[in-house]
């Protein structure tokens, strides 16, 4: 039993590290193929910077903007009120007012209907289970 449990735990890891060496498929490429590539500007700068996000459609250039324009766009937007909060806050906010809209019913007619409702009868006794459709509620 314990020779089986050896036996697993090593081919375990013969198949753990051998994945490394399997895992390049392409021939190495010399030291001069990567200076010449690097030499065109095929490559990606190394690093962080902006050069380095250049194959994702970062932009690489100055806004054209200055800051006072983008300050005097965001106060004309907040005071017509189409600025939406920085953040997840802004879909919070969303959510929030589309659930705090009333139907297309106001608390009369809602009323009204549900006063019909009980004189007809059709409405559930509180505390029952609901009924099928077709049978009238059990009193």
């Amino acid at each position: 039993m314990m020779n089986n449990k050896f036996a697993l735990s090593a081919f375990a890891a013969v198949a753990i590290f051998s994945q490394g060496a399997l895992a390049q498929s392409s021939a190495p490429v010399s030291r001069a193929e990567v200076k010449a590539e690097a030499k065109t500007g095929a490559l990606a700068p190394a690093g962080q910077g902006p050069g380095a996000m250049a194959g994702s459609g970062a932009t690489t250039g100055k806004s054209t903007k200055t800051r006072m324009e983008r300050k005097e766009e965001t106060k004309a937007a907040k005071a017509s009120g189409s600025l939406k909060p920085a953040g997840d806050a802004a879909e919070m906010k969303d959510d929030k007012a589309d659930k705090t809209k009333g139907g297309m019913v106001n608390r009369a007619d809602r009323k009204a209907s549900t006063k019909a409702a009980v004189k007809s009868g059709t409405t559930q006794p509180a505390g029952e289970a609901p009924q099928p459709a077709g049978e009238a509620p059990k009193r």
